[in-house]
């Protein structure tokens, strides 16, 4: 079997399992994914809709909250016309310099969230700890700055990984277990050494694991400040404040880590013509 280099990225392409064990299924499974992503549009832009036309809400936790919107709306849009696509009419092939592009967006996406999340649990900090110097503190220009500082570090963050992936070799047979692709998935595919990827993954992935270490210490510390001010019949009216942001960390935390999971290395034969 002849491995493909980078000279000759242009022709080669990977091939999307879908879900494993599931391949009869994604026809059906494709009604509940497309409406939740057309939801997920339609929610964000909604979201985006009022918090612009609406003066009441141009202060800094709304435009954490867009910043919030966008992101998801820059992940959703990733990788869930390529995955309709799979699902609702079988196409499996990818070219390589879209399965990049895509993995890079996606990868982009997700730790914008993670660092968006992490400043709305600092933006709640302040709002809990220092009522009175809330305003002082996170001002406007301070929110435009913060934005544009996540954005260029995750862009920094995330910008090698496709070039990592550029650079492998890879055989004919590349079977990814996922309907989409991620860095993770696309370099054990490599019939070349990986070990460059594999480490700058796992530090790409620590400095996500690092902001939501840090999201839990906030609304811990958060935690702290209600039980510990707040009279017993007023603690649940100030914690109703923060329980929206702890369900958007979950939302948020629970699809990243289950597609983090290692897949198994076993891959069954999958008819994909």
């Amino acid at each position: 079997m002849a491995p493909l280099n980078d000279t000759n990225i242009e022709v080669l392409r990977f091939f999307l399992i879908g879900i494993l064990g599931l391949e009869k299924s994604h026809f059906l499974i494709s009604i509940p994914f497309s409406s939740v992503y057309f939801l997920s549009l339609l929610g964000n832009f909604t979201i985006l809709f009022f918090i612009k036309t609406e003066p009441s809400l141009h202060e800094p936790m709304r435009y954490f909250l867009s910043m919030l919107s966008i992101s998801d709306l820059g992940l959703s849009l990733s990788f869930s016309p390529i995955t309709l696509g799979l699902f609702l009419f079988g196409v499996h092939g990818i070219h390589a310099a879209t399965c990049f592009a895509q993995e890079f967006f996606i990868h982009l996406f997700t730790v914008t969230e993670a660092s968006v999340l992490l400043v709305m649990a600092f933006d709640q900090y302040v709002a809990m700890h220092h009522p009175l110097r809330y305003s002082t503190i996170l001002t406007s220009s301070q929110v435009i700055k913060t934005g544009v500082l996540l954005t260029s570090k995750n862009i920094m963050l995330i910008l090698p990984l496709p070039f990592l992936l550029q650079r492998l070799t890879y055989c004919h047979q590349n079977l990814l277990l996922h309907s989409y692709c991620l860095h993770q998935g696309v370099m054990k595919v490599a019939c070349s050494d990986n070990s460059v990827n594999v480490v700058y993954g796992l530090c790409a992935t620590l400095s996500t694991i690092l902001d939501l270490l840090f999201i839990t210490f906030s609304y811990m510390m958060i935690l702290k400040t209600v039980l510990g001010i707040a009279t017993p019949r007023g603690q649940p009216k100030a914690l109703n404040t923060h329980i929206s942001h702890i369900c958007a960390v979950l939302i948020f935390c629970v699809p990243v880590l289950s597609a983090a999971m290692p897949c198994s290395t076993n891959l069954p034969v999958v008819c994909l013509l």
